[in-house]
């Protein structure tokens, strides 16, 4: 009897040592989870806040802001669930951006002409620049996808967003063409503006009414001729130096062996 007690014992704890480690793997498991999705959710706002830090730098519509702090808000929302002692943070700062998100869409939507855009002078900036709009199509993409923004708003935006990332390449191509000219690397010039007149004649034929187009294929051809003529200057002077190369070796002192 005592034998039977004892086995029962044994049984029973070793039942209650499996439940505990059971409930610890699940406790644990729901506290990573937590955390990974916490984690997903602030890497979405701290990506959305740096894209909106950086809107200055281009014309940029109130409906793209909009869609970026809507994005953030909602995944604040989703962060209080996760957020456990931080939660009131997470809190006012929904806050906060809700009632930015009220105001905006309260308010004229305004859409500056594209026209207006100048490359920056900083490569540095530039590259920022050209990182900035490939996240933000990416989210304008995402949203679009859950169903977040409106088919007519989403294809006015990626086409502005298209165009601005044309009119960076173009210029810069442009713009290292003429540093190579400069620098008398006439192939290298002439390399890039071909490349630059090639985009831009693809893109002509798409959209034949751009006046950004039209107006860089003029630039284009005019930096193309420019380029041309200095090689023509150039090249003389360089067969000169190998004529008169060819003729100091003609009459150089005969070696004698």
């Amino acid at each position: 009897m005592t034998f039977t007690l004892v086995l029962i014992s044994i049984g029973a704890l070793l039942l209650l040592v499996i439940g505990i480690n059971v409930i610890q793997q699940q406790k644990e498991r729901a506290e990573a989870e937590r955390r990974t999705e916490l984690a997903r959710q602030r890497a979405i706002i701290d990506e959305t806040e740096e894209v909106l830090s950086h809107t200055g730098m281009f014309p940029c519509s109130s409906q793209i802001i909009l869609v970026l702090y809507k994005r953030v808000e909602d995944a604040l929302g989703l962060a209080v669930n996760y957020a456990a002692n931080q939660a009131n943070d997470y809190q006012r700062r929904q806050a906060d951006i809700s009632t930015q998100v009220k105001s905006l869409a309260s308010s004229p939507k305004l859409a500056p002409s594209i026209e207006s855009f100048r490359l920056p002078d900083n490569d540095k900036q530039i590259l920022t620049l050209v990182r900035v709009l490939k996240k933000l199509k990416a989210i304008l993409r995402a949203e679009h996808n859950k169903g977040k923004v409106d088919p007519t708003i989403f294809s006015e935006e990626e086409g502005r967003i298209d165009s601005l990332q044309l009119r960076i390449n173009v210029d810069s191509m442009l713009s290292r063409a003429r540093a190579a000219c400069f620098m008398k690397q006439y192939g290298s010039s002439k390399q890039m503006v071909t490349k630059a007149l090639s985009t831009l004649h693809a893109i002509k034929a798409q959209t034949p009414d751009d006046p950004f187009i039209a107006r860089k294929v003029d630039e284009a051809k005019a930096m193309l001729d420019e380029i041309m003529d200095a090689q023509k200057l150039s090249y003389p002077v360089v067969k000169q130096a190998k004529e008169e190369e060819d003729i100091d070796v003609l009459f150089q002192p005969k070696k004698k062996w």
